[in-house]
C-alpha cells in the first residue's frame, strides 16, 4: 500500500474510476516517478513532519524495537523509525516498483524492504513490536481486515500506529464559501480517497479490536498560502488535469482566479484534519 497521498490522483489523469493501488505496477514508468517526487514533497512538508513527530510521540516506541512500517512508500519513515529505535524496521509496500525506489533511497540504516499485501502480511503472529501505518487506510476495501492483520503480527503488549486522513474535516477562509462547499463536494471520492472519514473512524475501530491504552490526537494541519496547501491539497494544485474535476464548466477557473486572489492578498487559509491513533495489543 503505497502511503496516502493527494498527488497521488494528478497519477490517475483521465481515468474516471480509481484503479487499485496494487495496479501501480502497471502503470507507465513517467506516472510512477511522478508519484515518488510527490512522496518526497509531501514528506518534506512542514505539517507532514508534524504529524509524524505527533504521532511518533504517541506511539512510544522503545529502543531495540523490531517495527512494521505498513504501506512505506518511499521509505523515509521506515529509516526514520530505524534511526529513532535502534531496531529493524520492515518496511512493507504493495508495489514493487516502490520498493526498489525505496531500496534505492537506502540510508544503511536497519530497513529490510519488502513488497507484499496489507490484508495479508507475511510475517509470523506476534514477530513485531510496533506497526507503523500512515495515510494507507482510507485506500483499503477492507479496513478492518487490514487492521486486524496488523494487530496479528504485533506481539502482546506491542504497539500499533495508525495515522490517517479526515477528509470531511477540509475547511477554507479567503474564498467565497459557496464556491469552496461545491468544490470540496467535487473532490470526494474524485480527487481524494472514498473513505473521506477514515482518520476519525480509527479510534473505534481499535477499540473494537480490544487493544488497550487507546488514545487518539486530532492533529490540524494549517495551510496559510496556496502553494503551501497544494502540495497536500489537490484542489489546489493547478497540475491536476482540469478532466479529473467533476464540477461545472468554469468553476476550476473560477475556484483558482479567487485562490490566487486570496494569496496574492494573504488572507488565504486551509485546514485539514489527520488523526493519529495508537492503542496497545
Amino acid at each position: 500500500m503505497v502511503r496516502s497521498i493527494s498527488c497521488v490522483n494528478i497519477c490517475r489523469m483521465k481515468q474516471i474510476e480509481r484503479t487499485p493501488w496494487a495496479d501501480l505496477d502497471g502503470q507507465p514508468r513517467e506516472l510512477t516517478a511522478m508519484l515518488l517526487a510527490a512522496l518526497e514533497e509531501m514528506g518534506r512538508h512542514p505539517e507532514i513532519r508534524r504529524v509524524r513527530r505527533m504521532a511518533l510521540e504517541a506511539l512510544r516506541p522503545e529502543q531495540g524495537w523490531r517495527m512494521l512500517d505498513a504501506g512505506c512508500g518511499a521509505g523515509d519513515v521506515a529509516r526514520m523509525l530505524a534511526r529513532e529505535t535502534g531496531g529493524e524496521v520492515i518496511a512493507l509496500d504493495s508495489s514493487a516498483a516502490i520498493i526498489a525506489a525505496a531500496v534505492e533511497r537506502h540510508d544503511g540504516s536497519d530497513v529490510r524492504y519488502v513488497a507484499g499485501d496489507i490484508a495479508s502480511i507475511d510475517l509470523p503472529a506476534g514477530s513485531v513490536d510496533g506497526v507503523w501505518c500512515e495515510r494507507v487506510l482510507q485506500h483499503v476495501d477492507d479496513v478492518d481486515g487490514a487492521i486486524a492483520e496488523l494487530i496479528r503480527v504485533t506481539r502482546p503488549g506491542g504497539r500499533v500506529c495508525l495515522i490517517d486522513t479526515d477528509w470531511t474535516s477540509l475547511a477554507f477562509d479567503g474564498v467565497p464559501p459557496a464556491l469552496a462547499r461545491t468544490v470540496i463536494d467535487d473532490m470526494h471520492g474524485r480527487l481524494t480517497p472514498r473513505r473521506a472519514d477514515m482518520g476519525r473512524t480509527l479510534r473505534r475501530r481499535l477499540v473494537g479490536k480490544g487493544l488497550r491504552d487507546v488514545g487518539a490526537v486530532p492533529v490540524t494541519c494549517l495551510f496559510p498560502s496556496p502553494a503551501s496547501a497544494a502540495v497536500v491539497l489537490p484542489m489546489l494544485n493547478p497540475g491536476v488535469p482540469a478532466d479529473s474535476w467533476l464540477t461545472a464548466p468554469g468553476v476550476r477557473e473560477k475556484w483558482f482566479s479567487h485562490v490566487e486572489e486570496a494569496g496574492a492578498r494573504g488572507d488565504f487559509l486551509a485546514v485539514l484534519t489527520i488523526w493519529a491513533v495508537t492503542g496497545t495489543v
